[in-house]
């Protein structure tokens, strides 16, 4: 019985934390792909800084990565696929810290450090519930 519950807690805590960072996700590539760049730039000053093709791909990488992490565990297509997209999310956290580094922005990658962090437990969560095929 207690097996049972604490396999329902983690179940609905690795839901709570994919919505959230779906939610991010979507939010943040949202505002890379259609805001115009002199407003995004006043909310992250690296965004006027780069070529705009690259602000419109991270847009793209993270709207990706909000899907990834949701549709196929709750359409139950390829739930594998969750966390493999947790893991990619984890490589982009990694990416973007790299580049707020170089930049001398180490001060803003909290956030990406957080990000990584509840990916990271969605990828060992939904690794561990995955079952495997049956021979």
């Amino acid at each position: 019985m207690t097996t049972t519950k604490n396999s329902k807690a983690l179940h609905l805590a690795l839901w709570a934390v994919q919505l959230l960072l779906a939610a991010t996700l979507v939010w943040a590539g949202a505002l890379k792909l259609f805001q115009p760049i002199k407003q995004l730039s006043a909310m992250w000053p690296w965004t006027g800084e780069i070529p705009l093709a690259f602000v419109k791909l991270t847009g793209v990488v993270d709207v990706l990565g909000a899907a990834g992490l949701t549709l196929p565990s709750a359409l139950r297509v390829q739930p594998k696929l969750t966390p493999l997209a947790a893991l990619g999310l984890i490589a982009l956290m990694v990416c973007a810290s790299v580049f707020h580094i170089v930049r001398g922005e180490a001060s803003v990658i909290g956030v990406n450090i957080v990000f990584a962090g509840m990916a990271a437990f969605v990828a060992w969560g939904r690794f561990r519930r995955v079952p495997i095929a049956s021979k």
